[in-house]
C-alpha cells in the first residue's frame, strides 16, 4: 500500500531533478559563450557624453551570435575599455586614456583580472546599463552570423581606479614617474 502513495512522488522527485539539471545545463552553456566571447575582448568603445563627475559616459559595441550575450557582455568590456584601451569621441573631455599604460598587465595579473571580471564579479560594482537597458533599432545588426550591440553604459572610473591602486594593480596618479 505504501508503494502506491510513494510512486507518484518519486516521479515528481525526478522530473524535478531532470528539469533543473537540464536548466542548469543551459545555463551553464550560456555562461559560457558569454565567457568566450569575452576573453577575446573584441568590443569597441566611444564617449557618449560627459557623464557626473568621476563617471565616464560610454556607448560600448559587443560582438556575439546570441544579442543577449553581446548586450550583457557591454558591461564588462566597459570596465575593461577604461582600464585598458581607453576612448575617444566627439567633444571636449571625451578623449581618455587608459587607467594603465602597462600593456601586459592584465598577463601580469591574470589572477586578479579573471576573479574581477567573472559572472557577477567586482567590476560589476563599477557599470551601470544607461537608461532602461533597451537597446535603438540602430544599435542592433546582424553582421554575418552574429550581432554587433551597442548599449549605453556608465563607469564609476574614480571609484574604479582608487579600488585598483588599493588593491596594487594600478599606480596611484600621485606616484613618482
Amino acid at each position: 500500500m505504501k508503494m502506491k502513495k510513494l510512486k507518484p512522488t518519486v516521479l515528481l522527485i525526478i522530473t524535478v531533478l531532470l528539469v533543473s539539471a537540464y536548466s542548469n545545463k543551459v545555463f551553464s552553456q550560456a555562461e559560457n559563450k558569454a565567457n568566450k566571447d569575452t576573453k577575446i575582448w573584441r568590443y569597441e568603445i566611444e564617449c557618449a557624453g560627459v557623464g557626473n563627475d568621476g563617471t565616464y559616459s560610454l556607448k560600448v559595441w559587443s560582438y556575439s551570435k546570441n544579442p543577449t550575450v553581446a548586450t550583457e557582455q557591454a558591461k564588462k568590456n566597459a570596465v575593461h575599455g577604461v582600464i585598458f584601451k581607453g576612448f575617444t569621441g566627439g567633444g571636449a573631455g571625451c578623449t581618455q586614456k587608459p587607467l594603465t599604460n602597462n600593456p601586459d598587465l592584465e598577463q601580469q595579473q591574470m589572477t586578479f583580472f579573471k576573479d574581477f571580471f567573472a559572472d557577477g564579479g567586482k567590476y560589476m560594482k563599477y557599470v551601470n546599463v544607461s537608461g532602461d537597458g533597451a537597446i535603438e533599432a540602430g544599435d542592433r545588426m546582424k553582421i554575418g552570423k552574429e550581432y554587433k550591440i551597442g548599449v549605453y553604459v556608465s563607469v564609476q572610473k574614480d571609484l574604479l581606479r582608487k579600488d585598483l591602486e588599493a588593491a596594487g594593480i594600478i599606480k596611484s596618479l600621485g606616484n613618482g614617474f
